[in-house]
């Protein structure tokens, strides 16, 4: 559900690193947790909080970019019968984390992983977030489990949720699983991501969805100066995102019933917008048909013309609503941006993932009900009083189940909005 953004170059003796790091000392953006917050995070690392729930014996493997450690979710894909059956795990990190603790305190005044060109600055110590928490391959995890039927149609039939401990067998890339599917060789879940994934892309388009597919973002060195480069996500990252949106949406849906928690909705374009894009469109050479809707026109987006990456860049209706307060009159997900910069201040947060929690808007973190440190600093309030704590798993192109100090969300990218 965020872009990804990458830097190389002269290791932090440019400039341009130098106001990297200027702007995060800008914005009290810290460097290291507090000794005891680190310390809490290494003793429940050594508890291994996952003991006494039930095993799973299904092979999970995980699918993030090349080198992640701070794996947050995992799937198992089956036939079942006509149709599909999805488990789909997600690290439980409030296992690790105790309520009011410091180890809690320090990520509540966080509240999200920060993404900057040269680095990142971890939700959680990496104690966690890359050892005791994440999923790596060969080993015991405690984790939320998903357990979702799909028809044939790729419609959603039935859902179950448990916590169990749960182990990886393998840990894929994006690139390595795209060369494996398009060599024509590929393992059978790999099929399954594929074909499953397919099939929910035409139940997003079926309902008047929309993903927006941007590219990664790297800074790179080049001579005399810097640029960015953009990287167009490959198909297998779609497919992808559908399974952690697939989550999303069961969640959101148990959060309605409960009336608990905080969803992002997305209204359908407007047809004036639409008028208005339309013509955008015709400014940049982007032929359009009559007969096409907004939806179906994002589905024939050439992620590698530039000319169409501009187009996606300029239409994000999003609006966020609290369960339990009054919906509004068109509350539905009409449009998912897959990939995105953090949303700024007064825009609605994104999903975040166990290396990056909710993107929240300044002054709208809340805590057991009442605002955050760093909200009060920004003249935050009180939240409505239809938002409630829960402690249901979120995700994005991923993300984590929350806790205490994530505000519930359906959804987390990865990035992507997702």
């Amino acid at each position: 559900m965020r872009t990804r953004r990458n830097v190389t170059g002269d290791g932090g003796r440019s400039p341009l690193l130098r106001r990297f790091a200027a702007i995060r000392a800008q914005m009290d953006i810290p460097e290291d947790f507090p000794p005891e917050a680190s310390e809490e995070a290494r003793e429940a690392a050594h508890a291994n909080g996952g003991d006494g729930r039930p095993v799973s014996d299904l092979p999970f493997f995980t699918l993030d970019p090349p080198g992640s450690r701070d794996l947050d979710q995992a799937m198992h894909l089956a036939r079942d019968g006509s149709g599909y059956r999805v488990h789909y795990a997600i690290a439980d990190v409030p296992t690790f984390v105790r309520p009011g603790g410091a180890l809690d305190r320090a990520a509540r005044d966080r509240g999200v992983t920060v993404y900057a060109p040269d680095r990142r600055t971890p939700l959680h110590p990496l104690v966690l977030s890359e050892g005791a928490a994440s999923l790596l391959p060969g080993q015991d995890r405690p984790a939320f489990v998903w357990d979702v039927r799909l028809g044939g149609d790729g419609e959603i039939a039935d859902v179950g949720l448990e916590r169990r401990t749960v182990r990886s067998v393998a840990r894929m890339d994006y690139p390595s699983v795209q060369r494996e599917i398009d060599s024509g060789t590929p393992d059978e879940q790999l099929i399954l991501l594929r074909d499953i994934g397919r099939l929910r892309a035409d139940v997003e388009l079926a309902r008047g969805g929309a993903s927006l597919a941007l590219p990664d973002q790297e800074v790179v060195r080049q001579p005399g100066g810097w640029t960015v480069r953009f990287v167009p996500p490959l198909a297998v990252e779609d497919w992808n995102a559908q399974i952690s949106l697939l989550t999303g949406i069961v969640a959101a849906q148990i959060m309605v019933e409960a009336g608990v928690g905080i969803l992002r909705t997305m209204p359908p374009a407007e047809e004036r917008a639409v008028r208005d894009l339309r013509s955008v469109a015709a400014g940049l050479g982007i032929d359009w048909p009559a007969n096409l809707s907004y939806g179906q026109m994002l589905h024939r987006i050439d992620r590698t013309d530039p000319r169409h990456l501009a187009f996606i860049l300029l239409h994000r209706p999003r609006r966020r609503v609290a369960v339990g307060s009054p919906r509004p009159r068109r509350a539905r997900h009409a449009v998912r941006a897959r990939h995105g910069p953090a949303a700024p201040p007064g825009r609605p947060f994104r999903p975040g993932r166990l290396r990056g929690g909710p993107r929240r808007p300044a002054g709208a973190r809340v805590d057991h009900g009442r605002p955050s440190r760093r909200a009060e600093a920004h003249g935050g309030g009180r939240p409505p009083s239809g938002i409630r704590r829960t402690c249901l798993p979120g995700r994005r192109r991923g993300g984590g189940p929350q806790h205490a100090h994530r505000d519930a969300h359906p959804r987390r990218g990865h990035r992507r909005a997702r």
